[in-house]
């Protein structure tokens, strides 16, 4: 296991800059995701760290060494991409001892470490067969196998699900979650998908435009956003607009057009002064829908439409010419039973106070 480092680090390609003087540091053995819209410079980060790219600026360090400038081949690392990059005419077995043949690895201990790649992913037995004759699961399989087997001291991942169905999605992301712990990897994975992020990762970092807006747990990204972009590309979750009316020891008092709203500042750090022109923001499942009104964080409304799914429901929920999108478990309301007159609460540890950027 490595830590990671980046340094101050920037990336052009030609007149675009892709990373823009980006620092991060990756635990040993941890399961990093870089998670961010397209064209937001997650790739070229990956791709940066594996030596695909040599930046303008910065330094990369891979346990405390600089490996900035080093050519692939020469970091120890596993790279697994996006669309397998099996070859065809080669066996499972050829396809993952390729790059212990090119390592010039005896030809015994190639078979040993093919076999124990191939186990480790549940391929044991499919080692004389071709990559035509595998499902899509079993292709990735293989293709993480061969990023495994010259025992990489990091493990890189682009989008390595993104070929799959939903079902093999899930399997694999547990998968792969396993086999980076059993094997103390420290691994970097590049997705878009936010389920995949929260739901595997130990920690990770949303960007945006090259630049890192915030890291943290899946838990304290999502709860605690900083800015309105990582709320808004995290999950979902209603904005409203309000004027910060006082503030002290980190919750925040905000007027708004459907009330008072007390919530929690985020980040933590920032100065919230009354006058302020600040966002709030609020998960859908964050509320509680009643009949009865709550003292603090209460609005009036009614359900104009709901989408039933069973364990739960969706509605839209109308407050004035406001209209909150809200998550209901086990579901009591629907828009065509409910009354007219409805009230949403939500608590003050899941109103997020953001400022205006």
């Amino acid at each position: 296991m490595i830590s990671i480092q980046v340094k101050n680090l920037t990336k052009r390609f030609g007149e675009v800059t892709a990373l823009k003087d980006l620092d991060l540091t990756i635990e040993p053995g941890e399961l990093f995701f870089l998670l961010g819209p397209s064209g937001c410079g997650k790739t070229t980060l990956l791709r940066s760290l594996a030596g695909f790219y040599i930046p303008e600026e910065g330094q990369i360090l891979f346990g405390g060494k600089d490996i900035t400038r080093l050519p692939p081949h020469k970091r120890n690392t596993g790279m697994m991409f996006q669309s397998y990059a099996l070859w065809p005419h080669m066996t499972v077995a050829q396809n993952v001892a390729f790059g212990l043949e090119e390592r010039k690895v005896p030809k015994a201990q190639i078979q040993k470490q093919v076999q124990e790649a191939l186990d480790s992913v549940q391929m044991g037995s499919y080692g004389e067969r071709k990559p035509n004759q595998l499902s899509g699961g079993q292709q990735q399989r293989v293709a993480l196998a061969r990023a495994l087997v010259i025992r990489p001291q990091c493990l890189f991942l682009d989008e390595p699900l993104s070929n799959l169905d939903a079902k093999l999605r899930l399997e694999m992301r547990a998968e792969i979650r396993r086999i980076c712990k059993e094997f103390e990897l420290t691994a970097i994975y590049v997705t878009h998908d936010q389920k995949e992020a929260l739901s595997v990762s130990d920690r990770l970092a949303v960007l945006d435009e090259g630049k890192i807006l915030q890291v943290g747990t899946p838990r304290e990204v999502y709860r605690r956003p900083t800015s309105r972009v990582v709320a808004n590309f995290i999950g979902e979750t209603n904005f409203i607009e309000g004027t910060v009316r006082d503030a002290a020891a980190g919750m925040v008092a905000v007027e708004t057009s459907l009330g008072v709203f007390a919530g929690v500042g985020s980040p933590a750090d920032h100065a919230f002064r009354a006058g302020d022109k600040v966002q709030i923001s609020v998960r859908p499942e964050c509320w509680r829908i009643d009949q009865i009104p709550s003292d603090e964080n209460c609005v009036a409304g009614e359900i104009a439409g709901t989408i039933y799914l069973g364990e739960t429901a969706q509605h839209q929920f109308t407050a004035g010419e406001a209209s909150l999108k809200i998550f209901e478990l086990n579901p009591r309301f629907g828009a065509e039973n409910s009354p007219k007159q409805l009230y949403a609460t939500v608590d003050e540890e899941d109103v997020v106070v953001l400022p205006v950027s």
